[in-house]
């Protein structure tokens, strides 16, 4: 059991004026001292205004339900967007730092320290669960534009595949993965918008909604179009316009690292007047990267996939840069999305390379943000994503590395994305998790895209051998950790899937195939997330760990809940509660059960392969 004497409640920075300019409020908390323990002598927040340690005395401002609170101001760093502090405890004969990844004996590096950024994501985004759809597969709404052989030139040996809702999708992209067909489109999600807000769903991301030859869209051959057969552009503005009638969120696709090599500036398979295949004095040729033998550089080899440089003026207008150009387009009404989500965003840039890749992805965000200085942005990251997200580029990421990737080792013990057998337990998943967030702002922290699963890997419940009760010990994980959750269409009904393109499935409206255990599962703990703010914006913190069991709380400004999520037997359990009244009651989501803490802990027994959800009752 960890016993914490020092904690740092990053949701209650304040930023203030000073004599000398903004500063920062900050704010410690200290546990009763403990007779085995040393005596704090005195207490400093560390930090680098001038990039030299300067040391601002901390000074006790009272109780906290018997902690002691300390505070001081720092002054907002003027040298750059972000400031960087850690805390210095002082005591008789030794010292201890409190810092964003734990505490050290030593100064931790500056990777490691708290940070605020002056560059913020939207407010709104904390708030929100989103749900993943992958368009084709969700639900056909107009049967008559599905697939229509003259909008889909698919130039390709691979032959186009119509196939009835709900038959099995081929096994792989070396087949007909991508040119098969089931006529999901937009006005069926128009048409789905009470089932999702039933469930509680906030915010809805799509998959590539633009004109291109593929059923999944990342081959686009033109970003000003919605694809036919999803209903066109029309069909957007309505989708838009249901959403916003029940104050929804609605995220696209950016596919801008590569078009497909049907686009007109390329068009490979035609050899299209004017295109920039074997063409070397087209006006398009410089668009992108050609070697002396005429072939082009494309994403990871894929031929149909064709790179675009961004050294090119013309290529920076028309996707940001300009007034008109594709990522401001359609953040004007009467499209006006809400946010955009970059595909393979770290890989994109100049000549060959991902060289300059950091100054287009801030060169986005300023385009987004002059458009409309509300919307929200993040990238794909499959690994460690943290330069990408110091507030100054993206507001989150898909948050395979700091969430999926740690969940699935926890919870199935499986390597992503080998599925080679892991042994993590509680303590080194709580590390990992602690680790990918401790060097990103608690700002953007609070904006990680979190997911289980997505279009681009097998979905959870296949990777648990339909181990239902694991799904339900990753979905309690997904609804209450930092970060902004999302489901992926189907996954709170049961759908399965292997790994891509087989986690495309369509999704069963048949309710007789619905796992409606599960689904009540997924409402039960969307409605509290929505209901509890220390769930949406809160500071996290401890309070157990053993080999197979993890229990934390979510704390804002005393408002509190305590989750324990445990994979392995039946246990009792004593948890200390930091910082909040001794005799404090809950009451436990799923059972309604009212507990009572006594003498400043929660004795609780939590079941086999089960969760707790506690929320303090006022």
């Amino acid at each position: 059991m960890k016993h914490h004497t020092l904690f740092h409640p990053q949701s209650e920075v304040t930023r203030v004026p000073g004599e000398f300019g903004e500063q920062y409020r900050l704010t410690l908390l200290t546990a009763p001292e403990h007779p085995s323990e040393p005596a704090i002598k005195q207490l400093f927040v560390r930090a680098e205004p001038d990039h030299e340690e300067t040391l601002f005395a901390m000074k006790r401002q009272g109780k906290r339900n018997g902690w002691d609170v300390w505070q001081t101001t720092i002054p907002v760093a003027p040298h750059s967007h972000q400031t960087l502090y850690c805390f210095k405890a002082l005591f008789e004969t030794s010292q201890i730092y409190l810092h964003a990844a734990g505490q050290s004996p030593r100064l931790p590096q500056k990777h490691q320290q708290f940070r605020i950024s002056q560059f913020q994501p939207p407010e709104w985004v904390k708030q929100q669960v989103f749900y993943q759809i992958f368009p084709e597969r969700f639900h056909n709404g107009d049967p008559s534009n599905d697939y229509i052989e003259k909008h889909y030139p698919f130039e390709s040996n691979k032959p186009v595949v119509i196939k009835q809702w709900g038959e099995p999708v081929a096994a792989s992209h070396d087949g007909t993965g991508a040119s098969e067909f089931y006529g999901g489109d937009l006005p069926g999600i128009t048409q789905k918008l009470d089932y999702l807000q039933e469930l509680g769903i906030t915010g809805i991301y799509l998959n590539p909604i633009f004109h291109s030859p593929s059923n999944h869209k990342y081959d686009t051959f033109d970003y000003l179009q919605v694809d036919p057969c999803f209903g066109g552009n029309q069909a957007l503005v309505e989708l838009s316009a249901a959403m916003k009638q029940r104050e929804m969120r609605l995220m696209l696709d950016a596919v801008v690292n590569h078009t497909s090599s049907q686009h007109p500036w390329i068009d490979v398979p035609k050899k299209l007047e004017g295109g920039a295949f074997d063409n070397a004095g087209s006006a398009y040729r410089d668009f992108y990267n050609f070697f002396d033998d005429g072939n082009y550089w494309s994403w990871k080899g894929c031929d149909t996939l064709p790179k675009l440089n961004f050294a090119n003026t013309e290529v920076r207008d028309y996707i940001y840069a300009s007034e008109n150009s594709v990522l401001k387009h359609w953040l004007r009404p009467p499209y006006s999305i809400d946010a955009w989500r970059f595909d393979v965003v770290h890989m994109l840039g100049e000549t060959t390379s991902a060289e300059n890749n950091g100054y287009y992805v801030a060169q986005f965000r300023d385009a987004i943000k002059q458009t409309n200085p509300d919307a929200y942005m993040i990238g794909e990251h499959f690994a460690e994503a943290t330069q990408w997200l110091q507030g100054e580029q993206e507001d989150g990421a898909m948050n395979y590395y700091g969430f999926a990737h740690p969940v699935i080792a926890f919870l199935l013990g499986k390597d992503v994305p080998t599925a080679h057998p892991v042994d993590l337990s509680a303590d080194e998943f709580v590390a990992w998790l602690d680790q990918a967030a401790a060097s990103i702002p608690f700002a953007n922290q609070l904006a990680q895209y979190n997911l289980l699963d997505s279009h681009d890997t097998a979905r959870f419940l296949y990777l648990a051998d339909g181990d239902k009760q694991a799904l339900k010990l990753a979905t309690t994980l997904l609804l209450t950790y930092k970060g902004v959750p999302s489901i992926y269409y189907g996954d709170e009904v049961g759908l399965s899937g292997g790994y891509d393109p087989d986690c495309r499935r369509c999704f069963p409206w048949d309710e007789s195939e619905w796992d409606h255990d599960l689904l009540s599962y997924n409402k039960q703990l969307i409605a509290l997330r929505k209901q509890r703010i220390e769930l949406q914006q809160g500071d996290l913190f401890t309070l157990y760990t053993d080999q197979d069991c993890w229990a934390f709380m979510r704390y804002l400004n005393g408002q509190h809940s305590v989750v324990v999520v445990n994979r392995g037997a039946a246990r009792d359990l004593q948890l200390p509660l930091a910082m909040v009244s001794g005799d404090e009651r809950y009451r436990e989501l799923f059972s309604g059960q009212a507990v009572q803490a006594e003498n400043g802990a929660l004795s609780l027994r939590i079941a086999e392969k089960a969760s707790l959800v506690l929320s303090s009752v006022s």
